[in-house]
This record gives C-alpha cells, structure tokens and sequence, in this order.
C-alpha cells in the first residue's frame, strides 16, 4: 500500500530468543535518535515487538539495520501512514514478555498454533464454515475498551480487562466451542498468537490465530465483516479498515475511547475530559 503521507507507521514483533536483549538496548535507541524515529520498542527474553513512525527513508534504514540481525531477518511489518508524528517520543523498554500473559509455558519460538490468512478467513466468514464445514467462531483476545472501538461481527468477547486474564476465562469456556473452529485475533497477531497455543494445550479442538491480526486483515481485504474501528496504541488512537485515523481520542481526565460524535456534544469540560467522566 502506497500513500503520499509523509510519515510512515510501522507495527512488527517476532518471538525468538533474545539472550542479549538487555546489552542492545543502547545500540536501538541510538540508531532510532539518529534517524528521527519515534514510538516505543519492546525488548524481551522471547522476542521483539516494535511501533514506530518516521520518514519513508528512515523507516527503511531501521529496517535494513534490524534485519542485519540473522535472528530478525525476517521479520515481518505492517505499515500505515498518517499526515503527522503520532508518537511525542522515542522509548526502548526491557520486558519479561512481549505481551504478558504469565504463562511461561507458552513459547511461541517453540511452534504456533495454526494461522489463518486473512483471505482465507474471509472466504469462511463468506460461506459461513471453514473447509472441513465446521462453524466459525470469532474470539476477541483485547481488553474491553479495545473492542468496543470495532470488532469482528458476532464475534466472543469475555470482556477482559488484562490479557492475563484471558487463560482461565478460555479454559472456563471451552465446553461451548465443541465441534467448532475458533479464531482467535488481536491487533496485530501478538495477543492471539499466544492465545491460540494455550487453548491448543487445554484442548480446543479446532483453534487458529489471524495471521497478522487486525491490521494486517485490514490491509488485505478490508473492513468486510468487520464493525467499527480498530483501536490502537499511539496518538491515533484508532484506524478505519482503510488504515486511516477515525478520529477517535483518548480523554486527558479518565482515559476513555472519545468517539468523533461524543467530541461534537457540548461539554463545558471537553477539554480536559469526556461527556462520560464530564457528568461524575
């Protein structure tokens, strides 16, 4: 996808062992100040996971230097773009895990569970089966606030408010997902990624993860049997299935998703808070 925006965004992580991840941390901070990027990187024990926005030509250098590492040569990215720097700074943090689960068992390095290309899973959600003919049940592994921004249509959503969380609230369901095929998504296929091997080990029987999550379904076929927006976490606060910003924010006061139509409904605090935490 090409766009005449000025500043490209790029989403990315990989799960592979990462021993010196804690002696790297001063080479990524000092390349991403040299090229003017910004966002935030994750560097752990089990992987990388990175959002960063620049220029077109900063972005590529970045990548040229990270795929120099043979471990993340080939990494893969999804890029959006937008008119202006979503991120005010440039952060390189240490992690336990890229997304915390707490389930050191689940190492994704290791093997992954089956993914589903978007293309693929569209022609399910068309026909209404996957290929052996069993229904397909969508499973939601964000936090709430993330999905009421936009979700798959008729998708399960347990309402979590920590991915933490999700491991019991998966094993307490399986039962209902007998004869079934479940795909599991997230925003960009980490949260999923590990999901998906955790109900494979608690004995779903028929699992999958959206290969590349949201953003990269949206980049491939669109928003169809999608509602919504997609939350994400940087100053656009969200996409649209076009991967441009929707015009949602974040309140300054409770930190609650504002809609574009809440923005427009009169609020002598609007400005530093949203008309939901405006009326408490």
């Amino acid at each position: 996808m090409q766009s005449s925006a000025p500043i490209v965004n790029i989403a990315a992580y990989k799960f592979v062992s990462f021993d010196d991840h804690a002696e790297r941390r001063e080479q990524y901070r000092e390349i991403c100040n040299r090229l003017d990027l910004k966002g935030t990187i994750l560097l752990t024990p089990e992987g990388i996971n990175l959002f960063l926005a620049g220029s077109r030509n900063a972005v590529d250098d970045f990548l040229r230097w990270l795929r120099s590492d043979a471990r993340f040569a080939d990494i893969e990215v999804k890029e959006s773009y937008s008119e202006s720097q979503p991120f005010k700074r440039m952060l390189v943090k240490l992690k336990r895990e890229i997304i915390t689960m707490k389930m050191p068992l689940i190492q994704p390095e290791k093997g992954r569970a089956p993914a589903v290309e978007p293309k693929t899973l569209k022609r399910w959600l068309d026909q209404g089966h996957d290929d052996a003919g069993k229904p397909v049940v969508m499973m939601d592994t964000r936090n709430a606030f993330e999905v009421d921004v936009g979700t798959f249509d008729h998708t399960v959503d347990y309402r979590i408010e920590k991915f933490s969380d999700f491991p019991e609230v998966a094993a307490a369901h399986k039962e209902e997902f007998s004869g079934k095929t479940v795909v599991t998504f997230c925003t960009g296929g980490i949260r999923c990624e590990k999901a998906a091997i955790h109900m494979q080990n608690i004995g779903y029987e028929s699992v999958y993860q959206l290969d590349g999550g949201i953003l990269k379904y949206f980049e491939e076929v669109g928003g169809e049997h999608y509602r919504g927006d997609c939350f994400v976490f940087d100053y656009r606060t969200a996409l649209t299935p076009g991967l441009n910003p929707s015009g949602h924010t974040r309140c300054k006061t409770c930190d609650n998703v504002i809609t574009p139509s809440e923005k427009s409904v009169p609020s002598d605090a609007i400005s530093t808070s949203c008309p939901r935490c405006a009326e408490s």
